[in-house]
Parts: structure tokens; C-alpha cells; sequence
């Protein structure tokens, strides 16, 4: 997800857009998360394997923001001048190493918090191939859609994670893109 680390830089800019996603501005990544609500986006890609599985990430212990819940496998800002398509393959390359994959765009919404609003653009993928977890996370593995809807509720996940499991879900993505449960 688009949390800021202590080792974020809180002078990069991101551009500012309108709910459809046309970019109407631009403010640093401080500007954004320092309560203005100013819109930003923001990709996140569900990883599935073929077999109906989805891959999440660990946040390490040492986040200060819901240390050790399991999250989306990968989320993450678009930069200042980058499309949603190319902030989602960088994206996609830092967090899990995977270059060669097909997304598929599932949904956009707006996200609000007390702290930022961001225009979360959704996507998914079906992959074999072997995925490496950079160093900002604590691993990840693939959960069985079982599992993860008997997790719903537990603290197991993060607040984010369940919320847009159950957008995807209620709009009937989960199903079309992963029949195994």
C-alpha cells in the first residue's frame, strides 16, 4: 500500500488528480499526506496463481503503520510525469520482481483517511512464475480465498487490504478471476 517510511522523501511530487484521474496539479509526497487531502494515485496489483491463490505481503514489524498484517502484494504511489501503467510496472518490478506480466484493470475508487485521499487504481494478474518479496516486506505467500475470507476480521490483514478484498469481492471480480476457492 502507499505508506510513508522513514524512508520515503517527503519532497518527491505526485501529481494531483480529479476523481477520474485526469491530473489537474501537483504536490509533494509531504504536501499529500499531511492531512490536505489532495487526491493522489495510487496502483495496487492482485497476484493470482493459476490455480485460484492470491499473493499477499508481510509488513515487517518494523513499519509504523500496521507492522506484521498481511497487505495487497503490491501497492504503491505514481510518480510525478508517470502513467498509471508505468507506475504499476515499477511498481510491480521493486516489490515482488516480476517484470513480464499481463495486469488487468479491475476497478478505481477513491481512498480517505485522516491523513490523504488517494485514487486507488486496481489490477490483477495470473502468474507462475516465482515472485521475491523485496527487503521492505517480511516475505509473502499465496493464501487460498478460504483462507483468506477466514481471516476477514481478525487483525490478521490490514484495514485497506480487507476493505478493497471485499470491494473486489462484492463486485463479483474475485469469482470471475479465481473460481478455485
Amino acid at each position: 500500500m502507499s505508506i510513508a517510511t522513514s524512508h520515503d522523501n517527503p519532497a518527491e511530487i505526485f501529481p494531483i488528480v480529479d476523481e477520474e484521474g485526469h491530473v489537474v496539479g501537483r504536490a509533494t509526497r509531504g504536501e499529500c499526506h499531511s492531512g490536505s487531502m489532495l487526491l493522489h494515485p495510487v496502483v495496487h496489483l492482485h497476484i493470482f496463481s493459476p490455480t485460484g491463490e492470491l499473493f499477499l505481503q508481510k509488513r515487517p514489524d518494523w513499519k509504523d503503520i500496521q507492522p506484521g498484517r498481511w497487505d495487497t502484494a503490491v501497492g504503491g504511489h505514481q510518480d510525478w510525469g508517470e502513467t498509471t501503467e508505468q507506475a504499476l510496472s515499477r511498481e510491480v518490478s521493486e516489490e515482488v520482481g516480476l517484470t513480464d506480466f499481463e495486469p488487468r484493470f479491475l476497478m478505481r475508487y477513491v481512498f480517505s483517511s485522516t491523513r490523504e485521499r488517494e485514487l486507488v487504481n486496481v489490477f490483477s494478474t495470473v502468474t507462475d512464475r516465482p515472485l521475491a518479496p523485496s527487503a521492505e516486506t517480511a516475505g509473502g505467500r499465496f493464501f487460498t480465498l478460504s483462507e483468506i475470507e477466514s481471516l476477514m476480521g481478525t487483525g490478521f490483514f490490514t484495514p485497506n487490504f480487507e476493505g478493497e478484498y471485499r470491494r473486489l469481492r462484492d463486485a463479483g471480480c474475485i469469482d470471475r478471476l479465481s473460481p478455485r476457492r
